[in-house]
């Protein structure tokens, strides 16, 4: 990193780009969010010095290589404690926790849980390709059920994990998805992730062209994305289809895709999105297992239910690290300041002859 912390010169999106030439496949859903995410980072004035990328092992983790701010590789799975402690240590510090869906959920599961709880102010990133890309086409904790992979050339037997469903029981202050081939959808997400005080959870859907392309397409493709991408609007009705022509109702506790056209029902009947309501949020998770029994698994069905992006869940909660200082200065106003030697000694003392 080489900005000088006096220049007041407005940076833009490519004066976050170090000088490292970046080591994606051709094709790579990665080479966009890269670029959206310098993109917001200009956009919100953000100062070189003041940012950091904290990433753990996978395709996704070279990520802090190609931005000309502070950063670190770090292990497999531990980002969050990295990223945590880097939060407590500087507080003045925008944290960015750059991470995959092999790396966050597998070994890394337990890492990724404890921070939803903690709620440090942080923003993660987990880069969903359903694969493991790095090692060369293993299946990984989201990829589908029967999956055939380099690792299970029969199918895989693994129920997949759902990644919002996991953040949010968590107790995740913010949860969020968006797509990497919708860069104005990006860019909104990372603008409001950065606004969050708190952890920010933003799972992003990426394609491995190499080991795994088109795993969402259905929801990236022009012909099908209306049909089958719900796009979330606080306080808006949830209604999508090319003509915004279909919509979803709660009958009682279960959701129900409805035809607007059909004159049944009109937006006036339809779900309206509530950011800050769990209850609501826990079921649009499960928009991912279509749980009705009613619909189809396959986003092709005629009654399936729409994959949800956008802020599923925000709500304002203690950060743990402002807990922490105040705390630390609450005991130095009660007790004084802290002597090492007296702490290393104890309370505790003998007399020997």
């Amino acid at each position: 990193m080489s900005i000088a912390t006096t220049d007041t010169t407005p940076l833009r999106a490519k004066d976050f780009a170090s000088d490292q030439d970046v080591r994606w496949c051709p094709g790579c859903g990665d080479y966009s969010i890269l670029k959206q995410v310098q993109t917001t980072l200009a956009k919100l004035g953000k100062k070189k010095h003041e940012t950091v990328f904290i990433s753990g092992i996978g395709c996704s983790s070279r990520f802090p290589y190609y931005m000309d701010t502070y950063g670190m590789h770090s292990i497999h799975g531990r980002a969050p404690a990295i990223a945590s402690g880097l939060r407590m240590a500087n507080p003045e510090l925008g944290v960015w926790l750059i991470t995959g869906d092999g790396d966050a959920l597998s070994i890394g599961g337990n890492h990724f849980i404890h921070l939803m709880r903690r709620n440090f102010d942080l923003n993660l990133l987990l880069f969903n390709n359903q694969i493991y890309g790095l090692t060369k086409g293993q299946y990984s904790p989201t990829s589908e059920e029967h999956k055939r992979s380099a690792s299970s050339p029969f199918g895989s037997l693994d129920h997949p994990v759902n990644p919002v469903a996991l953040a949010l029981g968590a107790d995740a202050s913010f949860v969020a998805r968006t797509m990497d081939r919708d860069t104005r959808h990006m860019r909104e997400m990372l603008m409001r992730s950065d606004a969050h005080r708190g952890t920010s959870f933003l799972e992003i859907y990426q394609n491995c062209n190499i080991f795994n392309d088109g795993a969402f397409f259905t929801f990236t493709d022009k012909a099908t994305k209306s049909d089958t991408a719900l796009f979330l609007e606080n306080g808006q009705p949830l209604v999508f289809g090319k003509e915004a022509d279909k919509g979803i109702r709660l009958d009682g506790c279960t959701p129900r895709r409805v035809d607007l056209k059909a004159g049944s029902f009109t937006k006036g009947d339809l779900w309206i999105h509530d950011e800050k309501d769990i209850y609501k949020a826990q079921i649009l998770a499960r928009f991912f297992d279509n749980p009705s029994e009613n619909v189809q698994r396959t986003p092709f069905g005629e009654n399936a239910l729409p994959r949800p992006f956008g802020v599923i869940y925000q709500k304002e909660r203690p950060c743990y690290e402002g807990q922490l200082f105040e705390q630390i200065n609450m005991a130095t106003e009660q007790l004084g300041e802290g002597d090492l030697d007296a702490l290393i000694a104890g309370r505790n003392s003998w007399e020997i002859d």
